[in-house]
């Protein structure tokens, strides 16, 4: 009898395994080859679950950014101050945030290696970023302004790596925000929080 085989499943396992290899050698570095030879899979069989490794990337970036929302929604009452609401966002954040880290700088090489190519796969950065920023202004009911300026400090924070700033600095960081953000909030809506 022929081996039945969840198809779903396994693009999802194979998937989980790749982020850790780009994470390790950089999205540009890797050939389909390598990817199969560290999957410990043939070729072929990597072929037949991804046409080309830029279809790997957009398929993380969904699979992770669809993951990311149901967890943080899973937790997350719908009905609470606002301030509440940013506490959630920023324990969530940071509880992720080396993760994040990894997959914001293999974010980054893939863009490099789009542009070069002339691919139109990053776009697939810009509707991650557009759902997210959807999601959150329906969630915390602020302006898009005011959720851009969260989702863009947020993503400055994930280039402190950079930087050599640690964690501590992040949180104290994240604090300042915070507080800044709520002060605008108020400043706009003065019922908000």
């Amino acid at each position: 009898m022929p081996k039945i085989v969840d198809h779903d499943r396994y693009r999802q396992e194979l998937l989980s395994q790749c982020l850790t290899l780009f994470a390790e050698r950089g999205f540009g570095a890797v050939t389909m080859r390598e990817i199969a030879a560290s999957l410990g899979v043939s070729t072929g069989t990597l072929y037949h679950y991804f046409p080309n490794k830029e279809r790997i990337f957009v398929q993380l970036v969904e699979t992770y950014c669809e993951k990311d929302v149901a967890e943080f929604f899973a937790q997350a009452p719908l009905i609470e101050p606002l301030e509440n609401k940013l506490r959630r966002i920023t324990t969530f954040f940071l509880q992720r945030y080396s993760t994040y880290q990894r997959q914001f700088l293999i974010w980054i090489d893939f863009y490099q290696h789009s542009q070069r190519s002339q691919s139109s796969d990053w776009t697939v950065l810009q509707q991650s970023w557009q759902r997210t920023q959807g999601q959150l202004v329906d969630y915390l009911q602020i302006s898009p302004e005011q959720v851009d300026s969260l989702l863009i400090f947020l993503d400055g924070l994930l280039l402190q790596c950079l930087y050599g700033r640690l964690e501590v600095n992040i949180t104290q960081q994240l604090e300042v925000f915070m507080q800044m953000l709520q002060q605008a909030c108020r400043s706009d809506s003065p019922n908000q929080i």
